[in-house]
């Protein structure tokens, strides 16, 4: 599991570690990380030119007592002051004895053209709002060198605890952040700027809260969570989906679900609705009902939305039963917000940043710049948990105690027609397995990605690839 605390929270553990340790011993072994980091990026460091960007405060003292080390190793190293008055005096101190220089930033493009490595010092996790003047410039600079990137802790003007960024921020190839990540490195826009991130262990768990902000599932995590059949299991002990999906214009979203649900381990899958013909021709296996979805027989959870149009009814009926539901599509749409907060069984939401928009009467653009904060919205306003679908999916639940989670499979391939259908089935599968909410939305998202990544292949795909990819990424993640 890969966690994420708040700002606030990354400070309060520092000062309670740093009142065990002796007076500079945090910021040596974060310096120590650092430079460890940049020697891998570099391969050769006897020789190599080093430019740090270096502002206030801590952040720019773990930076310069980094260089004094590569400085130390044969790197010559160059470190361009941002605040001069302001500067961590015994780091700089250290970069000198080492052999490093000074400059300032009406002086830096030269050595910047020059380098082969540049640290990004300027802000640390304290920074708020974009670059300022002096500080763009050196990022307009470092744009336009070869130079290898790393960011210290996190790239200088991008929002640590949302992900946003506001204005100019220097995008980093490597990011080394300390103790622990921080929202922003997984939440886009910002993650885009973070390039890898590689996070130095300085003894900071110890200190830190069991219950991170966020937290992003890995291949171990999501085979603890995923069912497996046992030898007593039969279709229903597996667990059966409800699809009520799909019109006479819109056919397939009904099929996608379906083949999302029966390619993520369903015992058997019932559909309501209009497809009956198109799902049966492609999936004879499913049973089918004439009846809605309370009449439709016994299901674990039912899947409604996609493809519905206007038809509320399937919608308001699934939503009416004691079983897990999931609404996508049309169906976001189409639920009333206080019947979904009435329900006593548990709702889950899948919506894309345009839906997600929508639902919150925002702009597009506000719910993609501040995804975090429109998922934390979304599951609080419908008491549901929202899957927010996007280049960095989030789940969030109701709760605000819950971390959200952060998907880490995502894939372009998947901005296709239909994807989200296959989704809403898978999840809805997992949901009938009897997954919680979160846990199901999560790991839907991960094989989802995963499935993506595999039918595509670097090649473009179709919804229908993705959808029977899933049981190759499930067995890869369970082997």
């Amino acid at each position: 599991m890969r966690s994420a605390h708040r700002v606030e929270t990354v400070r309060s553990a520092e000062r309670t570690l740093m009142a065990q340790l002796p007076p500079g011993a945090l910021m040596q072994r974060a310096a120590a990380g650092l430079a460890t980091a940049c020697a891998d990026a570099l391969g050769r460091v006897y020789g190599s030119r080093v430019v740090l960007l270096t502002g206030s405060g801590d952040n720019g003292g773990d930076t310069l007592y980094a260089g004094a080390r590569l400085a130390k190793r044969g790197a010559g190293v160059t470190a361009v002051l941002l605040a001069p008055d302001r500067t961590h005096p015994d780091a700089l101190k250290a970069l000198l004895r080492a052999g490093g220089t000074t400059t300032t930033p009406s002086a830096a493009a030269e050595p910047l053209a020059r380098a082969d490595l540049v640290l990004d010092g300027i802000v640390g996790i304290g920074g708020k709002g974009g670059l300022r003047p002096d500080a763009a410039h050196l990022a307009e600079l470092v744009t336009a060198s070869r130079a290898t990137v790393v960011a210290v802790d996190l790239p200088s003007g991008i929002e640590p605890d949302t992900g946003e960024i506001h204005g100019t921020a220097l995008r980093a190839d490597l990011t080394v952040t300390f103790g622990t990540h921080k929202p922003g490195l997984l939440i886009d826009p910002a993650r885009a700027y973070a390039g890898s991130v590689r996070l130095i262990d300085i003894g900071l768990a110890s200190t830190l809260p069991a219950t991170p902000d966020l937290e992003s599932l890995q291949h171990a995590d999501l085979a603890a969570l995923l069912p497996h059949p046992a030898a007593e299991s039969d279709k229903y002990r597996r667990g059966v989906v409800g699809i009520a999906a799909g019109s006479t214009r819109y056919p397939g979203a009904a099929v996608l679900a379906v083949a999302g649900a029966l390619r993520s381990g369903a015992g058997a899958v019932r559909y309501v609705g209009p497809a009956v013909d198109a799902v049966l021709a492609r999936f004879p296996e499913t049973l089918v009902s004439d009846s809605g979805p309370r009449k439709a027989g016994r299901v674990q959870a039912w899947v409604t939305g996609p493809g519905a149009g206007d038809d509320a009814a399937p919608v308001a009926e699934a939503l009416s039963t004691d079983v897990p539901v999931l609404l996508d599509a049309d169906g976001l749409r189409l639920a009333d917000v206080a019947t979904v907060r009435a329900r006593t069984a548990p709702t889950v939401m899948t919506p894309h940043a345009g839906e997600a928009a929508a639902l919150l009467g925002v702009a597009r653009e506000e719910v993609e710049s501040a995804r975090l904060t429109a998922v934390r919205e979304l599951a609080r306003r419908y008491d549901a948990t929202v899957l927010l679908k996007g280049s960095t999916t989030l789940i969030a639940g109701p709760d605000d105690a819950t971390p959200v989670r952060v998907n880490p499979t995502g894939t372009p391939w998947l901005a296709t027609a239909g994807s989200g259908d296959v989704l809403s089935g898978l999840t809805g599968s997992l949901l009938a397995a009897g997954l919680a909410p979160l846990d199901a939305a999560s790991a839907a998202a991960y094989l989802h990605g995963l499935a993506g990544r595999y039918a595509a292949n670097g090649a473009p795909t179709a919804a229908q690839d993705v959808a029977d990819a899933i049981p190759t990424a499930w067995r890869d993640i369970t082997a």
